[in-house]
């Protein structure tokens, strides 16, 4: 029988079946981090269940997470209580944790894949609904809740319903300054924020197949904002090479093998999806969104769609934006860099290249949040920080930040924030706030002309 990529994967993991019913599946990855964790451990310590595969668990600290001055003390008390928490959990049952200031610690779904944690064909689950991230391996990765936590916890399986499968190819060339980011804000904007539900999304073409791996990551991340359970991008020699002598990918011969599996997981010609969308490349340019859900985004030459449901009356109010007008020349105070999404090396590098002998304009608050402490490494050594201090921008350290204001890291209620995180829900980055998501290069040129410019025109190098 003709199997897709999901299929492989997810058959090779199924331990029990119901008849015409939900399935056991087998979990080899667990991810943890402070806040959707507690409950569950207190879970198995009132049941009196001992965590059943520990060495299968990492945890890390990234959601509450001060940006600065991270060795001392943290001050909001439940953080600090947070995280306190999640070493003592931890500690009690022998689960790895990189905590603040660990030389691996970061953004759950940026250290994992960093350090070779998330290779081809795994099923890898964690309490965030990001956890898509690790499917541009070919692996995979879904978000679970609090109750599905502790059911990992005990038993290293899953009780599921197998979801359906959908297929989105994109072939041609990107035209210059599209970013991975403008590629899937533009699939968004298309199919909208629901069209993924009860799915697992494969991405395919050539636009994927030409991805770097920290492209693929940003696609996988944003499968989710179309209601999908997660995506996958078949794994191939970009792959192989970006896992190839991480700390915790395999060695020598037993690399070799692993290899020779990798290479087994693609989707077989014929195989049926139970949706296909295509799409041409050549019409994707820079994106931006214009309201309060990711569905919500046009083309940064465009204008603001002049008809819509209520639902785009409600989120234009509190954008304070106008039916039919264009966005560019729309002040902006404040840019974030960072999130799961987009704060990984090569999307500073993008930001480094394009703010390199420039300054950043009077009125805006540029925060550059890396997603681990290995970025923040590499970052120092190829001699961005210094590109970034001298443009004007705060290079803080890893976690979460701007993106959900579950720390410090807030932007003020009222204020515009071009960001490069995943969701721009009312009030996402603090109360009141405005978030416009864009690419790593829309935000950094916004951030040097103080308001939103077209990153598309010829006057603006390609990066």
């Amino acid at each position: 029988m003709k199997k897709t990529l999901f299929d492989k994967v997810w058959d090779a993991h199924v331990v029990d079946s119901i008849p015409n019913g939900p399935q056991i599946l087998y979990i080899d990855k667990h991810l943890i981090h402070e806040v959707t964790s507690p409950q569950a451990f207190d879970e198995l310590k009132k049941r009196k269940i001992p965590v059943f595969r520990p060495q299968q668990i990492i945890a890390t600290a990234d959601h509450n997470t001060p940006t600065i001055d991270q060795h001392l003390p943290i001050k909001d008390e439940l953080s600090r209580n947070q995280l306190q928490q999640l070493q003592e959990n931890c500690k009690a049952h022998g689960i790895e944790l990189y905590a603040l200031g660990h030389e691996y610690n970061g953004i759950v779904h940026v250290m994992a894949p960093e350090l070779g944690i998330t290779q081809p064909g795994l099923t890898m689950v964690c309490g965030d609904s990001h956890t898509s991230t690790h499917g541009a391996f070919g692996a995979i990765a879904f978000g679970i809740g609090t109750s599905q936590v502790a059911q990992v916890f005990a038993s290293q399986s899953l009780l599921l319903t197998k979801p359906k499968k959908m297929r989105i190819t994109v072939n041609g060339s990107l035209q210059k300054n599209v970013l991975p980011k403008d590629v899937i804000l533009y699939i968004i904007s298309k199919l909208g924020t629901d069209s993924g539900t009860e799915h697992f999304i494969e991405f395919a073409g050539e636009v994927f197949e030409n991805m770097s791996m920290e492209g693929r990551m940003t696609v996988c991340n944003m499968s989710i904002e179309m209601g999908a359970r997660g995506g996958m991008i078949a794994p191939d020699e970009t792959t192989f090479a970006y896992v190839k002598n991480r700390k915790f990918a395999p060695k020598g011969t037993e690399f070799n093998l692993k290899v020779a599996y990798w290479k087994t997981l693609y989707t077989d010609e014929g195989a049926k999806f139970d949706k296909e969308y295509s799409f041409d490349a050549t019409d994707i340019t820079p994106m931006i969104t214009y309201g309060t859900n990711p569905g919500m985004g046009m083309q940064l030459s465009d204008q603001i769609p002049k008809f819509g449901d209520s639902n785009l009356d409600k989120s234009l109010q509190y954008m304070n934006f106008k039916k039919g007008s264009s966005l560019i020349g729309q002040p902006i105070n404040y840019v974030f860099i960072g999130s799961c999404t987009n704060s990984r090396i090569e999307d500073f590098r993008v930001v480094a290249r394009y703010v390199q002998g420039k300054q950043k304009a009077s009125n805006v608050t540029a925060w550059l949040v890396p997603g681990s402490q290995l970025v923040v490494k590499q970052i120092k050594e190829e001699g961005l920080d210094i590109i970034f201090k001298n443009a004007g921008f705060q290079l803080r350290q890893p976690g979460c930040s701007a993106c959900l204001a579950m720390n410090d890291d807030k932007i003020p209620n009222g204020e515009y924030c071009i960001s490069t995180s995943n969701r721009n829900f009312e009030g996402r980055q603090g109360q009141g706030s405005r978030t416009l998501l864009a690419s790593p290069l829309v935000a950094a040129a916004v951030a040097v002309a103080g308001k939103i410019v077209d990153v598309s025109v010829p006057i603006l190098e390609e990066v």
